[in-house]
């Protein structure tokens, strides 16, 4: 099968190349969309991340440039137009999971990044400055921490928050009762956030998601409360998180994805003026860590990624069952 492979990055091609079960493979840097969906003429499949976007108007050119199918790099979907995909014959297929670990592990490595300052201590030390001025943090053990969403990454970073002797509330409309005989908490959104220090989102984004942390729901943060987003950008209203940050009422921000991370995030634009004004004034705050996409970005995660990948496409040219199909 010929596949034309968009949003590639030298890791992306060394991966594929080294798991790739036959197929032919065409690299495009670049991100699908409407504007360069004609490269896809000749190919029997697109294989797309995160940032690639398959609306309506380009899954029409992708059937009819004779594309039958998409395979996504990743496990969330909110980029594609499931609906308009069925319309048209064009079958979608995923990763579901993918080293979920790596993210969580992600996800706690900014926690103790923004709470005990390293990247400022690591900076001082080699200007010789050996004070240790505001770099005070505080204990994880025995603060509450709000879990959203309580899926496979969920679910893995709620085995690191018990580790360090956290109090664990979790939000999630289908609670998991595995998790429930662990131990864990679930409770309403409002109930889930309130009082909690630290707040950890890992829910896919949908219309029922989309902007859940927003002014309404901030007010029920405790008063200088970490948030750590490594799941959707769409989760965050970034207007209403920079005015919690301006007020104090928001502490800390952690954010390894941006709603507008698709002009940014993957590139090198040391050389260029920034033209997103949210994501530079977010920049701008000493509270503020931000990292581009980078919590799924493990070896492990990779390897995964590409076999599945291809266990996927391979399904589909022989008819056999798709267990990793998304449909509406």
């Amino acid at each position: 099968m010929k596949i034309a492979v968009f949003s590639t990055c030298v890791y992306d091609k060394d991966f594929l190349e080294k798991y790739n079960t036959g197929h032919e493979l065409v690299y495009f840097e670049q991100a699908l969309n409407f504007e360069n969906v004609g490269l896809t003429k000749g190919f029997d499949a697109v294989c797309l991340f995160v940032n690639d976007k398959a609306n309506a108007k380009v899954l029409d050119e992708l059937k009819e440039n004779g594309v039958a199918l998409v395979l996504l790099r990743c496990a969330g979907f909110n980029n594609i137009d499931l609906e308009a995909a069925e319309e048209v014959g064009i079958r979608i297929l995923r990763v579901p999971a993918y080293s979920p670990e790596a993210v969580a592990e992600h996800t706690l490595a900014m926690i103790l990044t923004l709470n005990r300052k390293t990247h400022k201590a690591y900076n001082r030390i080699r200007e010789g400055n050996f004070s240790l001025e505001s770099l005070m943090g505080f204990n994880l053990n025995g603060c509450k921490v709000a879990l959203i969403g309580t899926g496979n990454i969920g679910k893995a970073f709620y085995k690191i928050l018990k580790g360090f002797g956290c109090n664990v509330v979790a939000f999630d409309p289908y609670p998991d009762q595995h998790l429930i005989a662990e131990g864990l908490s679930y409770a309403s959104l409002e109930d889930t956030l309130c009082e909690a220090e630290i707040v950890s989102l890992h829910c896919p984004l949908s219309d029922h998601s989309f902007h859940m942390i927003n002014e309404q729901t901030l007010k029920f943060f405790k008063k200088g409360a970490m948030l750590i987003n490594t799941s959707r950008g769409g989760l965050v209203n970034t207007p209403d998180v920079i005015q919690a940050l301006k007020s104090g009422q928001l502490g800390y921000l952690g954010l390894d994805v941006y709603e507008q991370e698709s002009a940014l995030f993957f590139l090198d634009l040391s050389g260029e003026v920034i033209q997103d004004d949210l994501i530079t004034r977010l920049i701008s705050f000493p509270n503020v860590l931000i990292t581009s996409h980078q919590g799924f970005f493990t070896r492990e995660a990779m390897q995964q990624i590409a076999e599945i990948t291809f266990a996927n496409a391979d399904a589909f040219v022989k008819g056999a069952a798709m267990p990793n199909e998304i449909k509406p």
